[in-house]
């Protein structure tokens, strides 16, 4: 543009403009469309401008992804001005997809199957089996990892990926509702007690005794409870067993039986509660008392016995035999259908106590040499066999209905409880537990029906019995705790069907009966 100057009267100088012609737009159309067209043709022969690009501005895909995010931060994006053909599904779909994660370098000695030395001693505590004496690295992280989550009780939050912590967060929600929604259905007291039995104080009720209706004139020696009814059985040095019902007031008495010159040394019922065995102290002879039918049926000689005496004996889960013990160490193997022995077994020494397996399979017994033996019920071999832990003259022995457990008492008072498990696996296994509550010999063992509770007793003295709450393995502090003694000699001990009640055989001739209130029923 050009300017001419002028001097104004007062000497200043003045400028003028000159009007600029108007611009030609064909020819700038024609301009922009030449410089398009020689850029296109540029990046179309140089690939070197498409990297530049691609570098600079990054890549379709990385753009995408970075105008996903923007959007989720609640910024706007090109993708607002996208075409508008494409279905709201497609853009969901777009939306949701999450850029794949790759590794920033790659070893290629990482595909080698290298195999680590097992038997270095930091290493030990990861194998499962002296045969992982070598293990490939994969399988040696894969175990870390497993050791790792056993020591956190599970992955930590900070080790799971934001996808598993949102949906680990939106499932908590869920069930947190789901609560809720149950908490506001139901009135009433929401603190509950809990199904198990605590440990410490047990809650019980002292009953009139069991045999109260009819007491024995001599000690007893048995007691027992009726495997369905609510029945209770009594049987002693008076020659007689008697039956009574169990409601923890009256106990009236049901029946009575007489046996002539047969003290009763030990009375079972079957499996079925359909009969009573009983045997005596020093006879060949033995009863079968038939319930149903009223009769008392004496088995005077068992076909294949060579045995001077029946006295200890048990009767199978099956119910289908007896198991008989005999002297010098025999086991005899009798049919209650044909009363008659099939099969014998023999350990070291003198047999001290037996116990069948939960499902009758095994038969622990134990020596009074302190020796413990494992026995196969149906190729009558023997298992296993150990020494009973700092035990010199074995007394007793109990198996846990839930075939856990296996208690083994001594001439010390001393009360150990194996896992069934581990005597089936070890040649010295180590006891659960020690119980040292009682300072005479441990004659009488039994577990309860749900194997929460450890009964044990001495009969070489007065109120020398216990409850052991089996989970804590611990003493129960109020049993035995009376103004005066009631229990006495304990002889036998025994608990209802579903441990509502627990009773013992002393040498009054009384059964003292206990409520044990945690159980609601008989």
């Amino acid at each position: 543009m050009d300017k001419v100057g002028k001097h104004s009267r007062k000497g200043k100088k003045t400028t003028k403009r000159v009007s600029e012609p108007e611009p030609d737009y064909e020819k700038e159309v024609l301009k922009r469309r030449k410089n398009a067209k020689a850029v296109t043709v540029l990046g179309e022969e140089d690939a070197s401008v498409k990297l530049l690009e691609d570098l600079v501005f990054g890549a379709e895909d990385d753009l995408v992804e970075r105008l996903v995010e923007d959007r989720e931060d609640g910024g706007a994006t090109l993708l607002d001005d996208d075409d508008s053909s494409d279905s709201d599904v497609e853009n969901e779909a777009r939306l949701k997809v999450q850029p794949t994660r790759t590794a920033v370098w790659e070893d290629e000695d990482d595909d080698l199957e290298e195999e680590v030395d097992m038997t270095q001693r930091f290493r030990r505590d990861l194998t499962k089996s002296d045969a992982e004496a070598k293990m490939s690295k994969q399988k040696l992280q894969q175990r870390m990892k497993e050791q790792f989550q056993k020591a956190m009780g599970g992955m930590p939050s900070w080790a799971e990926t934001k996808v598993k912590k949102k949906n680990k967060k939106k499932d908590d929600s869920d069930d947190e509702d789901e609560d809720g929604d149950d908490l506001m259905r139901k009135t009433g007291n929401f603190v509950g007690s809990s199904d198990s039995l605590p440990k410490g104080i047990i809650r019980m009720k002292k009953c009139l005794h069991a045999n109260n209706d009819r007491p024995s004139v001599d000690r007893l020696t048995t007691v027992q409870f009726h495997p369905s009814a609510q029945v209770v059985m009594t049987a002693g040095i008076d020659q007689s067993i008697s039956l009574f019902q169990v409601d923890g007031k009256t106990n009236p008495k049901i029946q009575s039986i007489y046996l002539e010159k047969f003290p009763v040394h030990k009375a079972q019922f079957s499996v079925d509660g359909e009969q009573v065995v009983a045997t005596s102290f020093r006879n060949k002879l033995f009863y079968i008392y038939d319930m149903m039918e009223g009769k008392v049926i004496p088995v005077h000689a068992v076909r294949g016995l060579r045995e001077q005496r029946v006295k200890e004996f048990e009767v199978s889960p099956d119910g289908e035999s007896l198991l008989l013990t005999g002297t010098s160490g025999y086991l005899h193997v009798l049919t209650m259908k044909t009363k008659e022995v099939v099969k014998s077994m023999k350990i070291n020494g003198n047999i001290a106590g037996v116990a069948f397996s939960q499902d009758g399979s095994k038969v622990f017994t134990n020596s009074e040499e302190g020796e413990v033996y494992i026995w196969d019920m149906r190729s009558s071999k023997c298992l296993n066999s150990f020494t009973d832990d700092g035990c010199v003259s074995g007394t007793s022995m109990a198996a846990s209905k839930n075939g856990q457990y296996l208690a083994c008492g001594s001439a010390a008072g001393v009360v150990n409880v194996y896992s069934q498990e581990e005597c089936m696996r070890q040649n010295n296994p180590k006891p659960l537990k020690t119980i040292m509550n009682l300072v005479t010999s441990a004659t009488s063992l039994r577990f309860n029906p749900t194997t929460e509770i450890l009964a044990i007793a001495s009969r070489a003295d007065d109120e020398a019995a216990r409850l052991v709450h089996i989970p804590s393995f611990t003493v129960f502090s109020n049993f035995p705790i009376f103004q005066r003694k009631t229990i006495y000699r304990a002889h036998r001990l025994d608990f209802s069907p579903n441990s509502g009640f627990f009773s013992l055989a002393n040498n009054k001739g009384h059964a003292p009966l206990f409520r044990l209130l945690h159980y609601k029923d008989f």
